[in-house]
């Protein structure tokens, strides 16, 4: 049943934690399957192509690594107790590209079933801007990761506020001044405006927050893979 939020909206949705998503997965349900690989492919895509695979080898490679993943049900050992989800993920991921490697299979993934509906397209444009220097793959994976992460905290963001409030603020989330046209926009003073942005990046922090700490086992680590998240970014 929905209800106001502390932004003062009406929630629009149960968002479920990670963890939450994952141990469903783990019981092969359809729905927690298809959130998680919403939630993972790109971050994959990205490192598979830093990895040093060309475009059409990464489709591939992200789709196999789905595949096999689900398939061959890799998500049986894994538990909130175990720590970070993407470090399992990641270490999966690595063995499973040894070992594609090792096999040098010439043919397609997938055997035959139909693929995964991954938008690679706007993925490969995204990684296309990538800094040429940045090529480590684990590094662009936690990139992407973060950008993820952020990305999923802004949705929830969204669903808190009405449209236009959410359009007009989003510009302010990363900081710098209250433009008098947004205040204009939204028909309140500039004083109002800095108090609605100052309320809506403590929103936004916590729902980031929430987002990293899905994540991870242990309370205490979220400090860290919060400062993990945003190092992310640095040169």
């Amino acid at each position: 049943m929905g209800g106001d939020t502390s932004m003062g909206g009406e929630r629009r949705g149960f968002v479920p934690t990670l963890w939450t998503v994952v141990l469903k997965a783990r019981a092969q349900s359809k729905e927690a399957l298809e959130d998680l690989v919403k939630a993972y492919w790109k971050p994959i895509y990205v490192y598979v192509r830093r990895w040093g695979a060309s475009e059409d080898e990464a489709k591939d490679l992200t789709q196999g690594f789905f595949m096999e993943l689900l398939e061959r049900n890799f998500l049986k050992g894994v538990s909130p107790e175990k720590g970070r989800f993407r470090t399992f993920l990641l270490t999966v991921l690595k063995r499973f590209l040894i070992n594609q490697a090792e096999r040098a299979r010439a043919q397609k993934r997938g055997g035959g079933k139909s693929p995964l509906s991954l938008d690679f397209a706007g993925a490969e444009n995204e990684y296309s801007i990538l800094p040429a220097s940045e090529d480590n793959p684990e590094r662009s994976f936690n990139r992407q990761w973060a950008l993820q992460t952020m990305a999923r905290a802004l949705e929830a963001l969204s669903k808190e506020l009405e449209p236009a409030t959410f359009e007009a603020l989003k510009p302010h989330l990363a900081g710098g001044p209250a433009y008098t046209q947004t205040a204009k926009a939204l028909g309140v003073s500039v004083t109002q405006l800095n108090n609605l942005i100052h309320r809506t990046r403590k929103r936004y922090r916590e729902l980031l927050r929430q987002e990293v700490a899905a994540g991870v086992s242990d309370p205490l680590l979220v400090e860290e893979e919060l400062k993990n998240l945003f190092d992310a970014f640095k040169g």
